[in-house]
């Protein structure tokens, strides 16, 4: 089935349930497109690549109640084939709107919780939430 076509300017949503809490992730992020010879309405389409914005690929601080002072971890996504349509000629797919996919977060540094004895490390590295794409976009599709 055709799905809406990701742009320059669509956004992502990132959701780790709680107890994590990661602030950078709170509101959607905008995505930017790398294709050169594709547009949609003259905005750039996104490609296989697109799908984490510079902005999300530096090590983003949360915390994980009780553990509340910040730590630090990565963000990885995982597409579903339904995200993308088949390889273009320039190399990639096209980002499609598609469904929700899997959204990792491993702990680089733990989040810690404050007692007597001194700070206590949050023991779950991984956090594994959910990601979707946002559009704009209710014209053109692929499939």
């Amino acid at each position: 089935m055709p799905e809406f076509i990701i742009r320059t300017g669509d956004m992502i949503k990132v959701t780790i349930p709680p107890p994590a809490v990661v602030p950078f992730l709170e509101t959607p992020q905008p995505l930017t497109g790398s294709s050169e010879n594709l547009t949609v309405t003259g905005t750039p389409t996104c490609l296989v690549g697109d799908e984490l914005p510079v902005a999300l690929r530096v090590p983003l601080a949360y915390t994980a109640p009780p553990f509340t002072n910040p730590g630090t971890g990565k963000l990885t996504l995982t597409l579903l084939p339904a995200n993308q349509t088949m390889q273009t000629k320039n190399g990639k797919a096209i980002l499609v709107r598609g469904q929700p996919f899997l959204a990792l977060f491993t702990v680089d540094v733990p989040a810690t919780q404050s007692t007597v004895a001194g700070p206590v490390p949050d023991p779950v590295v991984a956090k594994i939430g959910t990601a979707e794409f946002i559009t704009a976009n209710v014209t053109v599709s692929a499939a």
